[in-house]
C-alpha cells in the first residue's frame, strides 16, 4: 500500500486549525484522511464551523479547545482526541502566539510565554504522540516554523528563537524514530496573508522577490505534499517566496 493510500484511515491533528493556515492544512488534508481532530486556542467559532464543514463532506472531524500556554494542556488534547477520534497518526502542530515588539521590550515573562506555546507545546504534544506511532509502525509529524527562524525576522526576538529551536527539536526527534515509520518535519513560512501577518500585504509583497505574500492554499498544499512522503524525514522546508535562499 502507498504511502498516500494508507493516509485514507488515518486520524489527524491540526492544532491552530481556526487560523488561515491551520484551516487551509484541514481543507487539504481532509481530502486523504479519515479524520481530523481541529483544534484551536480561543476562537472557536471558526473551528467549530471548519469542523461541521469537513463533516458534511463526509470525512470525521470534531473541534477541541487547548491552552498550549498550560503545560497540561497538549497532553489533555491527545486524550480528548484519541477518545472521540482515535490514535493520532498525523500531527500538525501550526499553533502560534506572535506580537511585534522589539528586543528591549522583551521580558522574561514574554519569552517565557512565547517559548512555552511555539515550543514547549509542539514538543509536549509530539511526546505524547511517538509511542503510539511508533507502535503502529506508521507516524507524521510536521512543526510550523517560519521564515523568522533563518532571518530574524520582523517580529519579535522571542518569536525568531521559539521558531529556530524546533527545527532543533524535530532533528533530534526524526533521527530516533525513522526506523519505526515515523517521519519528523519542519515547514517554515514566509509571509503569508493571514491575519498574523505584520503588516500591509502590499507593502511587504515588495519585500519578497516573486513580488507577493503567499497564500494558506499553497502552505497547505506542500504541508500535505510532505505528510504523504514517508521517505521525507528530518527535513526544513522553506516556502517563502524566494525570501531565503538555502
Amino acid at each position: 500500500m502507498s504511502e498516500e493510500l494508507d493516509l485514507a484511515r488515518r486520524i489527524a491533528l491540526v492544532t491552530g486549525a481556526s487560523g488561515g493556515i491551520g484551516s487551509a492544512i484541514c481543507r487539504r488534508l481532509a481530502q486523504d484522511v479519515a479524520g481530523i481532530a481541529v483544534a484551536y486556542g480561543s476562537n472557536a467559532e471558526p473551528a467549530e464551523a471548519l469542523a461541521a464543514e469537513i463533516v458534511s463532506g463526509g470525512r470525521a472531524a470534531q473541534a477541541f479547545a487547548c491552552d498550549m500556554a498550560d503545560s497540561v494542556a497538549p497532553g489533555q488534547l491527545i486524550d480528548d482526541v484519541e477518545a472521540v477520534l482515535g490514535p493520532v497518526d498525523i500531527l500538525v502542530a501550526n499553533h502560534g502566539v506572535a506580537r511585534q515588539a522589539r528586543y528591549e521590550d522583551v521580558d522574561a515573562a514574554a519569552f517565557d510565554h512565547t517559548l512555552a506555546v511555539n515550543l514547549r507545546a509542539p514538543f509536549l504534544l509530539a511526546r505524547r504522540v511517538l509511542p503510539g506511532m511508533r507502535e503502529r509502525g506508521f507516524g507524521r509529524i510536521l512543526f510550523m516554523s517560519s521564515v523568522a527562524a533563518f532571518r530574524g525576522g520582523i517580529i519579535s526576538p522571542d518569536y525568531a528563537a521559539s521558531k529556530a529551536a524546533l527545527h532543533g527539536l524535530a532533528h533530534f526527534l526524526a533521527s530516533r524514530v525513522a526506523a519505526d515509520g515515523v517521519t519528523v518535519n519542519v515547514l517554515a513560512p514566509g509571509l503569508v496573508e493571514t491575519a498574523m501577518l505584520p503588516g500591509d500585504p502590499q507593502q511587504l509583497a515588495k519585500t519578497t522577490p516573486v513580488g507577493r505574500v503567499g497564500h494558506p492554499a499553497e502552505v497547505a498544499d506542500l504541508a500535505v505534499a510532505i505528510l504523504r512522503n514517508g521517505y521525507i524525514t528530518n527535513q526544513v522546508f522553506s516556502i517563502d517566496g524566494g525570501t531565503y535562499p538555502r
